[in-house]
């Protein structure tokens, strides 16, 4: 084993003894420490020959390919090495990694695949999440799948030890996340920086435009230094790169882009160091706020914007938005400006506009496409995630727009436990073969659908793999096959797409590999014409973006949505496209179609006749008053066929109850006898118990197909529905038992002294009993129903049916109002009663003289 290099003067080396102090006696540990601390650098060596990690490995996890091969570069140089040795390093299409090696840096994705082939990480005694902050899906993913792996296959004998280190982040809540493990903050060092805010952004003008002339006047007033410009996205930077280019005289100065979408060899030449004294100005996208060191940096100039990928579960679609940094992401960028000197940082904002940022970055978890994550929690044997711990649990919609996806791509089917549990979801044949391509199911689905064509799986592996990286021709044309004819050499790879050809071609060829391991399970040969295998693949992993023009213009996707391609092109007069990348923004309507393929619709009736739905469609017709019913061939809203059928009773039942469930219970008719049953029902479910159904007009409205149902088979027009007797309808809704209830606890009539039975009226709340005041003489006890815990409004009448008073209180009013009421009335009808002592008075119904 190598030796430890001895501390440098990093800041990070005043906590390294705390560090081994608390993961000597805990297995959780938070770190918390700024940019340039040392934590990347220092803290796994420190940690290599500790006894508890006992000659197991420990994996340090990087959110970017370009930050883990730098870190393990680091990493290997302090112990005079390279990497490979003790300290190696693992991600897609680049791996180096020797049977000493005891640190193992690998990206985010690589832990998830690694706990899916072992939950148990045997042969690691430490997993350190570093720039957690960053909260990328995978990093959440691995974490929640590490610690339930560790809580079931390993135990204080053995235990697995998580160290989560970070620049910027709530420590309380993944402390308290991991078992209110302790938190250890390191200073760092930072030097000051001067924050020159350059005024209001105008959000009309060009990024481009804003940042260039900032850029110029950071070269001349910071004549020794090189500057790292922060932009939103490829495109900015290639048009900020070409405009410095035309107006940058100093041959000193060199322009080097940094994005993920950049060959790693291109992106190293951007951090190094220049020699021959020359400046650089790094134009970058967020893969420059932390993980990396630039050598020279002491200018900053950001532009405040960032791309972000934002999942709408409703269209199945990720669009890239342009959005505001947070005020955490913009201190980190500042913070670039003061690592080796005194910087400087030009903010393309106002210092008002500073306090409108948000505080901090929405976690990807809330705003992904989730679809590869369920995939791979089915593998792990999970189909619900409140069954894992996380710092934010997966919004619902995500997760349902996901299941939905891979059900209908096979790779999910309902497993049912119990009779209780019928939501439980296991992954199938198919979706395990997905899950071993390592892509996204999307394109694993299609990569399998290819493989029972040699020709077809030739072109299969290439989109695969175009779709895998960023598109760097979509400003070009959106026609997929001219990235394939790059790809196979028919066209010529434009100079600044070298990078892009080389990566994907060797994607291509793993994809190809992948593939043969699947090839004893192929089908017969697919009967498919040449021309025809771009536009079946492209459906096979997008189905919901099929295509189809309107007559008005633009397309339809199969989604709903409506589209048109982003620039005039011949694959525009198709009537049918298969349709990969579209863009737009969330809250409109249309959408850009950036890549697609003219699409065969004969396909439909063969190798793509497994997307056809058929479905009899019923509805009722608003204009011309009656039921209309066809059955149609269908791919999700796009109608392939329609025809008139009948509807069968059960179509109709179907249409009248959303025609109600749209228009409300008005269409039916509610005598007074009904409404006085509901008002009774309402009653005792109230006062008594919910045993007793709910009556509301929103319940009904609920379960309307349930109380509704069986009878309306004679219903063939809306009129038809008056005619029903709401009140049969309602009473077959209680039991016998509950029917004797109601008439003893909230009794239709009240007998009152003089032996008349007077009506109650429920649909008042409570319920009123009218009466003549004659009547209730001597009466000093309000009447009461339902086992007495109902007190009735008592309406005292005059002699015409007027009330004369309204109470709960009768034994109070006969003390006090009633004197005032007998002053008024002996007048108006002295034909009637009204005694002095209304309480010694006999009830009667009759006048005086009779």
């Amino acid at each position: 084993m190598a030796s430890v290099p001895a501390p440098s003067s990093l800041p990070i080396t005043e906590v390294l003894t705390d560090i081994r102090q608390c993961l000597e006696r805990r297995n959780e540990l938070v770190l918390q420490a700024p940019p340039g601390a040392g934590k990347t650098t220092l803290v796994p060596l420190a940690l290599m020959e500790e006894p508890w990690l006992a000659g197991k490995k420990m994996l340090l996890l990087e959110p970017r390919r370009l930050a883990a091969r730098n870190a393990a570069h680091r990493l290997a140089a302090q112990l005079n090495e390279k990497p490979g040795g003790t300290v190696g390093y693992r991600m897609r299409l680049d791996t180096r990694v020797g049977k000493d090696t005891i640190i193992e840096v690998i990206t985010e994705g690589i832990l998830t695949r690694m706990l899916l082939s072992d939950p148990s990480l045997a042969e690691v005694g430490l997993v350190i999440f570093d720039e957690f902050h960053e909260r990328s899906l995978e990093s959440d993913l691995g974490l929640a799948l590490a610690l339930q792996g560790r809580s079931l296959f390993r135990g204080q004998a053995d235990p697995l030890k998580i160290l989560v280190m970070s620049a910027t982040l709530d420590s309380d809540a993944i402390s308290k996340l991991l078992d209110d493990a302790p938190v250890i903050t390191s200073q760092g060092r930072q030097f000051p920086v001067d924050i020159v805010y350059t005024g209001a952004r105008n959000p009309r003008e060009r990024i481009a435009e804003r940042t260039v002339p900032t850029v110029l006047l950071a070269l001349d007033k910071n004549p020794e230094s090189s500057v790292l410009v922060f932009l939103p996205g490829q495109g900015e930077i290639h048009a900020a790169t070409d405009e410095l280019a035309a107006r940058i005289r100093d041959p000193g100065v060199r322009l080097r882009p940094l994005y993920g979408n950049l060959s790693l060899d291109e992106q190293q030449r951007a951090i190094a160091a220049e020699v021959d004294g020359h400046r650089k100005v790094v134009l970058a996208t967020n893969i420059a706020e932390t993980s990396l060191t630039i050598e020279g940096i002491n200018v900053v100039v950001d532009s405040g914007l960032q791309r972000e990928p934002s999942f709408d579960p409703n269209t199945g679609m990720t669009r890239l938005l342009t959005a505001q940094v947070s005020r955490s992401s913009a201190t980190q960028r500042t913070g670039r400006a003061g690592r080796l000197a005194p910087g400087r940082c030009y903010r393309l904002w106002s210092k008002e506009q500073q306090g409108l940022l948000p505080i901090s970055a929405t976690p990807e978890i809330q705003q992904a496409d989730l679809a590869p994550l369920v995939l791979q929690l089915a593998e792990w044997g999970v189909s619900d995630p409140r069954e894992l711990k996380w710092l934010d649990l997966p919004p619902t919609g995500n997760w349902q727009q996901a299941v939905a996806l891979l059900r209908s791509l096979g790779a999910l089917e309902p497993a049912i436990t119990s009779a209780e549990d019928r939501s439980a979801l296991v992954l199938t044949a198919h979706g395990g073969d997905m899950l071993r391509l390592a892509t996204h199911p999307r394109l694993a689905h299609m990569l399998l659908r290819s493989i029972g064509n040699s020709s077809l799986t030739d072109v299969g592996v290439l989109l695969a793999a175009v779709l895998s990286e960023r598109d760097p021709f979509t400003r070009v044309s959106p026609d997929m096959s001219h990235r394939i004819s790059v790809l196979t050499g028919s066209s010529q790879c434009p100079p600044a797409q070298r990078g892009w050809l080389h990566r994907t071609r060797e994607l291509a060829a793993r994809f190809r590999r992948q593939l043969a391991a699947s090839a004893d399970n192929a089908e017969d040969e697919m009967p498919l014409d040449e021309a025809d295998a771009l536009s079946y693949l492209l459906a096979c992993a997008y189905p919901d973006r099929i295509a189809r023009r309107r007559h008005a213009g633009g397309y339809q996707l199969a989604n709903g949505r409506s589209a048109s391609l982003a620039q005039p092109h011949a694959i525009g007069k198709s009537q049918w496209l298969a349709v990969a990348e579209t863009g737009g923004k969330a809250q409109t309507k249309g959408d850009v179609i950036y890549s697609a393929a003219p699409l065969n619709p004969r396909l439909f009736d063969s190798v793509l006749a497994e997307m056809v739905e058929q479905t009899t469609v019923a509805d009722w017709h608003e204009r011309t008053a009656r039921f209309v019913a066809e059955r149609q061939k269908k791919i999700g809203a796009l109608v392939l066929e329609r025809r008139s059928v009948e509807p069968d009773a059960t179509q109709k039942c179907n249409v009248l109850l959303e025609v109600i469930g749209r228009r409300g219970l008005s269409l039916l008719s509610w005598s007074a006898e009904s409404e006085q049953w509901r008002g009774r029902v309402k009653l005792l479910r109230r006062a008594l118990s919910e045993d007793w159904p709910d009556v509301s007009d929103e319940h009904l409205l609920e379960s309307v197909a349930e109380w509704l149902s069986p009878y309306l088979g004679p219903v063939s027009q809306l009129r038809d529905l008056k005619r029903l007797d709401c009140l049969v309808m309602l009473q077959a809704m209680l039991p016998w038992s509950q029917i004797e209830e109601l008439a003893r606890l909230a009794p239709e009539r009240f007998r009152v002294p003089t032996g008349s039975d007077i009506r109650i009226d429920y649909r008042s709340d409570p319920p009123v009993l009218a009466v003549k005041l004659q009547e209730m003489f001597g009466v000093t006890d309000t009447p009461v129903i339902a086992n007495g815990k109902v007190r009735l409004l008592v309406h005292l009448l005059s002699p015409a049916g007027r009330p004369l008073q309204v109470t709960q209180d009768l034994g109070g009013f006969w003390h006090s109002s009633y004197h005032e009421v007998k002053k008024e009335m002996r007048g108006r009808y002295p034909k009637h009663p009204w005694p002095d002592d209304p309480l010694n008075a006999r009830p009667t119904r009759r006048t005086k003289t009779n």
